[in-house]
């Protein structure tokens, strides 16, 4: 049987602003095999990278959703231990426009070190949805959202998978088990006593990939809905209880019921909430805020693996 990769998401810093004795500032990283991007580089995240037991050098792409500290501080000091670690392979980097400028001046101060090709994708805005970035396994989709600075919403979707095996009907067709069902698995045809056998005899229809929605940071709007609409899993912050509304309104933010309130809009299968204000020390009251709208809610901590 082919073995299907699994998409997990780590969050690698929940908290909003500043980092806390239990909470580093965000980043989240998706991994497939082999492979993983990186949503925002607050400050300490390559430390997190090192404790979540991933490896930089197999990481891909960045994508940075604003220019405020606690999503931005630790990408040169990411960047830079790639370089010492004698990087070559080209690294994408997304995100607002300044990240260029930003770079070129650490690495002129001598404080930065990009010692491998870095292919930076910069935006004044994205009104529309836009393809940042792309495999042969998944696409990452960008749409502007709604804080105090353009900001950025991030969308990973796998392409479509074959469909499943059927058993039975290979062996109907006298497809003899072993190396020929693993051919028609992966999409080529067979000769089985001069007969063609096609793939598509013994394949269902093709299944739709995994996908995730990252809104970070972000008052609730339709750019939301749209990015997340159908995904498996949406990440949204949740910096407030509805108690602070005003607040959260006045900084750019939402609270845990307007983060619910997106997810059961968007129809979309788990929300997992993230970006908690410092003065929540125990963020209890966001979930039970947010499942009260949307059940299927959980909580991010950090360096926790979600199965998506």
């Amino acid at each position: 049987m082919l073995l299907l990769i699994a998409m997990r998401v780590i969050p690698l810093g929940t908290s909003s602003g500043k980092p806390t004795l239990r909470r580093n500032v965000s980043g989240l990283a998706v991994a497939r095999d082999g492979d993983w991007v990186l949503f925002d580089c607050g400050e300490g995240t390559q430390t997190q990278i090192v404790r979540a037991g991933l490896s930089p050098s197999r990481l891909s792409a960045i994508f940075i959703t604003h220019l405020h500290g606690d999503h931005f501080n630790g990408l040169s000091g990411l960047l830079s231990t790639m370089g010492l670690d004698r990087r070559n392979r080209e690294l994408t980097i997304a995100g607002p426009t300044g990240i260029k400028e930003y770079l070129e001046l650490l690495q002129r101060l001598k404080i930065a070190f990009l010692t491998y090709p870095a292919d930076i994708k910069e935006f004044d805005s994205v009104p529309t949805p836009i393809q940042l970035y792309e495999t042969n396994e998944y696409t990452v989709t960008g749409l502007g959202l709604d804080h105090r600075l353009f900001a950025i919403g991030y969308r990973i979707e796998e392409r479509a998978r074959r469909g499943r095996f059927n058993v039975d009907e290979a062996r109907r067709l006298e497809v003899p088990e072993g190396p020929m069902w693993g051919q028609l698995q992966s999409g080529r045809d067979v000769i089985v006593d001069s007969k063609v056998v096609r793939s598509s005899d013994v394949l269902g229809p093709p299944r739709p990939g995994k996908s995730v929605a990252y809104c970070l940071d972000t008052r609730p709007c339709e750019m939301s809905v749209e990015l997340a609409r159908g995904v498996d899993l949406l990440i949204h912050e949740a910096t407030y209880t509805d108690e602070y509304s005003s607040e959260a309104q006045l900084y750019g933010h939402s609270t845990a019921a307007q983060a619910a309130l997106i997810a059961q809009r968007a129809e979309v299968g788990k929300l997992l909430l993230t970006h908690f204000s410092s003065r929540f020390s125990d963020p209890a009251p966001l979930l039970e805020e947010a499942r009260n709208i949307f059940p299927n809610t959980i909580l991010a901590d950090d360096l926790i693996e979600i199965e998506v």
